[in-house]
């Protein structure tokens, strides 16, 4: 029987409403490091290798528990598992704001990074709501909250300049409290659950799970998605950083700048999947690549002096990426990262 059969178009709609919200709000905490921490460097004293292994810590965690999270998302259902995520990652983020030393740092953002792992259960939740021929645009759109990055740069720094890093882990520790609330208000069984537990079916094994990893497409869509989720992933992290030491902009400033990246790599998530559905995921999937090495190669070009020995002595000039053309260069790298 097919589960979707009683499924109403409204249904879907409020589905992926729920969840694309919940994301939104989980990477908003799963990037939260991104401007705290340039102030936990400062407090602590950090180098700018211990700056960046506390930054990294969170997305190493929100990496690694993603397999274990889809495998209970196929058990237990999305709707539990998505709920009890974010109350996880709520309680890690309010236990940020009472450490003080270094390693404990590390400790809290091992913990914050569940509020990552919310990506698999969220896409294995909302794809169960919609038939194949339109999961490609649900999952662009429930893609989009990515955004939450930019929700973190945008305002963050403020609540941070005004109130201190503490303030801004407990305020988006509460409000991811308050969203897991909601989200279990508001959402129902995903329709494969409900039917097992209506004619008593059984849930596969852990091995029966486990079977896609024999396929070879698995582990080279595992890749795909290392180089250009991750890619994002990390410059949405280091870019305020990156803009306050090279640039020597305000924290509010970098933090803009750094949602001008991340709100096009969000937003242009829609379009690569409605894309997909048209015209092939695997066209999509090159053309985002091409784009990709082409600004990323622009982005890591460095400050060159050429020297050109003329007949009347020697032409100097140089080539370097200014404030404006590298703001431009990641909007553009964002886009390509749809």
């Amino acid at each position: 029987m097919n589960p979707l059969v009683n499924v109403t178009p409204g249904q879907q709609t409020r589905m992926l409403v729920a969840s694309t919200t919940a994301f939104t709000v989980c990477f908003a905490v799963w990037t939260i490091f991104s401007i705290i921490g340039i102030q936990i460097k400062r407090d602590l004293g950090l180098n700018e290798t211990e700056f960046g292994l506390l930054v990294g810590t969170p997305i190493l965690t929100g990496s690694l528990v993603r397999l274990m999270l889809g495998i209970w998302t196929d058990r237990y259902g999305g709707r539990l598992v998505f709920t009890l995520v974010m109350l996880s990652a709520s309680a890690a983020t309010f236990f940020l704001s009472t450490v003080k030393t270094y390693e404990m740092f590390l400790v809290a953002a091992l913990c914050v990074g569940m509020a990552g792992g919310s990506f698999a259960v969220g896409i294995a939740y909302t794809s169960r709501w919609f038939p194949k021929e339109k999961q490609g645009t649900a999952l662009g759109i429930f893609g989009m909250g990515n955004v939450g990055s930019a929700v973190t740069k945008f305002i963050a720094p403020f609540v941070m300049v005004a109130y201190g890093w503490k303030m801004v882990a407990l305020v988006w520790a509460g409000v991811l409290a308050v969203t897991a609330i909601l989200f279990w208000l508001t959402t129902d069984e995903d329709p494969v659950i409900a039917n097992r537990k209506k004619h008593n079916i059984q849930s596969p094994s852990i091995r029966e799970q486990l079977e896609p990893l024999k396929n070879i497409q698995v582990w080279r869509f595992s890749l795909y998605y290392f180089f250009v989720f991750g890619a994002f992933v990390a410059l949405a992290l280091w870019l305020p950083r990156y803009y306050v030491g090279c640039y020597g902009l305000s924290i509010e400033s970098a933090g803009m700048l750094g949602a001008a990246y991340s709100i096009p790599g969000s937003l242009f998530r829609a379009v690569g999947g409605v894309l997909s559905d048209k015209i092939g995921a695997r066209r999509i999937m090159y053309m985002t690549f091409g784009c990709s090495m082409v600004f990323t190669f622009l982005l890591s070009y460095p400050a060159t002096d050429f020297v050109i020995h003329g007949i009347k002595g020697d032409v100097v000039f140089s080539i370097s990426t200014g404030l404006v053309m590298f703001s431009l260069l990641t909007f553009g790298l964002g886009v390509c990262a749809y």
